[in-house]
This record gives C-alpha cells, sequence and structure tokens, in this order.
C-alpha cells in the first residue's frame, strides 16, 4: 500500500480514476473548522466512488503520513501500476515525451511531473535506480498532476532512449554545454527532451546517446537553472511551439479539388 495525501493530490486520485483505495482518511478537527468545504467535498467525492471514509484525529493523519502537510486529508492507495515504453508511444503524432535521468530530489520530481502535465507532454520516462522514487512528497508537490500522466519505469535509461531513437523520436538533452539555444530547436517533430540530476546534470552515456544537446542562454551571474525550472522553460517552449503548429494547421486554405462540379 501506499499513501497520498494532501487536497490535490487526493482529489486528483479520485477523479482520474485509475487508482485502486482502499480508504481515505479525514482529520476531524478539519471538519469542525470553517475551512471544510474542501475537506466535505474530497469525503463526499469518494464516498460517491464507493471508496471508504474514516475521520481520525489529525495527529492519526500526522503519523500515517510522517508529515503534518497533509491538510487533513490522506488515500490508502494500492501501489501505482506503471506502463510499457510502447504505451508512451501510443496516440497521435508529434509526441513528446520528458525523461528523466537521476532527478533525487521528491520536490523537484513532483515539480516537473506538474509541469509535464500543463505542457501536454504524452509520457514520462523515469528511471528505477538512483532516482527519486514516485512518493507521496513528490505526489503532494505534484498537486494531483502526476494522477493524470502516463508513466514509465526503465531499468536502463540509455537502452530506452535508443529504442525510442529507433521509433523515429529525437532525443534531446537540456546541458549548459549544448551548442543550440532550446527556442531554436523544433519541437514539432518526436522528441524526448532528456533531463539530468541537480547540480550534476546528464549522465555521460546519456549525453553521449541524445541527438542534439539543448542549452538557456542565461543573461544575469547564475550559470544555470534548477532543474524543475529549467523544466518549465523547455516544455512549455516546446508546447508554445506545438500549439502554433496546430493553429498554423487549422488556419491551412483547403485546396479546392477537381471532381464533379468543376
Amino acid at each position: 500500500m501506499e499513501i497520498i495525501y494532501g487536497l490535490h493530490p487526493v482529489e486528483e486520485a479520485l477523479r482520474a480514476g485509475e487508482r485502486r483505495f482502499d480508504h481515505i482518511c479525514v482529520a476531524r478537527e478539519r471538519l469542525e473548522q470553517g475551512a471544510a468545504k474542501r475537506v466535505a467535498e474530497i469525503a463526499a467525492l469518494a464516498r460517491a466512488a464507493g471508496v471508504p471514509v474514516r475521520t481520525e484525529p489529525r495527529e492519526s493523519l500526522t503519523r500515517l503520513a510522517g508529515t503534518a502537510a497533509h491538510q487533513g486529508v490522506l488515500a490508502v492507495v494500492r501501489e501505482r501500476e506503471f506502463l510499457g515504453i510502447e504505451d508512451l508511444l501510443e496516440g497521435p503524432e508529434p509526441r513528446l515525451v520528458l525523461a528523466l535521468d537521476g532527478v533525487e530530489d521528491p520536490q523537484n520530481l513532483g515539480a516537473l511531473l506538474r509541469t509535464a502535465e500543463g505542457a501536454g507532454v504524452d509520457g514520462v520516462l523515469l528511471p528505477e535506480r538512483r532516482a527519486a522514487p514516485l512518493s507521496a512528497v513528490a505526489m503532494k508537490a505534484a498537486a494531483g498532476a502526476a494522477e493524470h500522466l502516463r508513466l514509465a519505469r526503465v531499468v536502463n535509461l540509455v537502452r530506452a532512449l535508443e529504442m525510442l531513437q529507433s521509433r523515429n523520436l529525437w532525443s534531446v538533452g537540456l546541458d549548459e554545454r549544448g551548442t543550440m539555444d532550446y527556442d531554436q530547436y523544433d519541437f514539432r517533430s518526436n522528441t524526448v527532451v532528456v533531463l539530468g540530476r541537480e547540480g550534476a546534470g546528464l549522465h555521460e552515456l546519456v549525453r553521449k546517446t541524445c541527438d542534439h544537446l539543448l542549452r538557456i542562454p542565461m543573461g544575469g551571474r547564475v550559470e544555470s537553472l534548477n532543474v524543475s525550472a529549467a523544466g518549465a522553460v523547455v516544455l512549455f517552449e516546446a508546447a508554445r511551439q506545438r500549439r502554433s503548429g496546430r493553429e498554423r494547421e487549422e488556419r491551412r486554405p483547403v485546396k479546392a479539388q477537381k471532381g464533379l462540379g468543376s
């Protein structure tokens, strides 16, 4: 079993309908306060979905969550089932996939998942080892966005990238030694955006596997951005380009075809 806590994570898990819930706990003290409306709404949503709801003292939720930041709501769920790489390739092109190369901070992981969902990413590759797990802390930082993402776990990220390259996806790594500015790359093609570890960046083999290395030009004295901030910059540039491409395609005039009446 796993723990999800916080208003947004628990509510979005219920709305997504992908998780198997054991039960939900709500803090008795929170229901007695004036700010109980959201908690009551989540409890009602759970009951409508057939999920048992328990009212417990706030201290009980704090013990289960391991933190007091649960906002009075906690869910006990079955472990998440991850997808395979092939599952990320389903759907219309162009595809945009995010690959994380050893992001170790759960807050950064959660922030990146929230960004990925907001930017319309089609799937996320997560390595099994030497990376932050999809913990309750990461889920809280993702504010429920992780429940709406297609997530795949891989043992070897280099082999996963090579497999995606064989399926006509370009691998672009974000690296301060990159030779191309991130906004000069055409994200309207099938693309895997690869982000590296906090501080150390991409592993050497991962860097060599990438087709292109992109950089974010910095105008101040700070040399680089935090990985979650850098990921937001690049992914929303990709979203902007892809949206502009769709709008141009929709505005393109339909060519008159010869036939009856011509």
